[in-house]
């Protein structure tokens, strides 16, 4: 791991330690940032440092644009979204102009997390299969224990949609998942 690579995680990691949502025991977006970093290594063991970066900032700060400060319904929701997307990667890239990122690099971060180019840029899809795989092997149980059988059939099948093809084949490598969820990664 080089050095700039290392002020970047560790800026990053600092920043999300200010999370005051709590789980597990330690603040939430640290944690979730830390599992980032895992799927990202073992799902892409040569990821380049943008990819790594990118998985790690993916939720950077947050709790501080919070889904009820926006209206209600789908326009809401996806405007939120489109904040938080600006917000991470503004916030990394920052983080990486500190850290001595070349304009280049600090651009294909950004995009990154913006999910600029998603099914069409290697990266970005890069990194929403890590989002995806995360989300099924730490989030999905919790969630679908909170919502009614047609909402996470939906969702599971949203989350399919967002992967790649390699990506989707895996899913269904690694998780045991009943016939009409796995449908949706076929």
């Amino acid at each position: 791991m080089t050095d700039q690579l290392t002020q970047v995680l560790n800026a990053i990691d600092a920043a999300n330690s200010k999370d005051p949502r709590v789980d597990e025991g330690q603040p939430e977006a640290l944690l979730y940032g830390q599992r980032m970093s895992e799927e990202c290594a073992r799902l892409f063991p040569n990821a380049l440092e943008t990819l790594q970066i990118a998985a790690r900032g993916q939720h950077v700060e947050r709790w501080v644009l919070l889904r009820k400060d926006y209206p209600e319904g789908r326009a809401g929701y996806l405007t939120w979204r489109k904040d938080l997307a600006a917000h991470h990667a503004k916030t990394v890239s920052g983080f990486m102009a500190d850290a001595g990122y070349d304009a280049e690099s600090i651009e294909e971060t950004e995009k990154m997390l913006r999910k600029e180019g998603i099914k069409r840029n290697e990266l970005v899809q890069s990194l929403e299969d890590v989002i995806c795989f995360v989300f099924l092997k730490w989030y999905f149980a919790p969630f679908a224990a909170k919502h009614a059988e047609d909402k996470v059939q939906r969702i599971v099948e949203k989350t399919a949609r967002k992967m790649s093809e390699a990506g989707r084949v895996r899913v269904l490598q690694e998780f045991e998942l009943p016939e009409t969820l796995a449908a949706a990664f076929r």
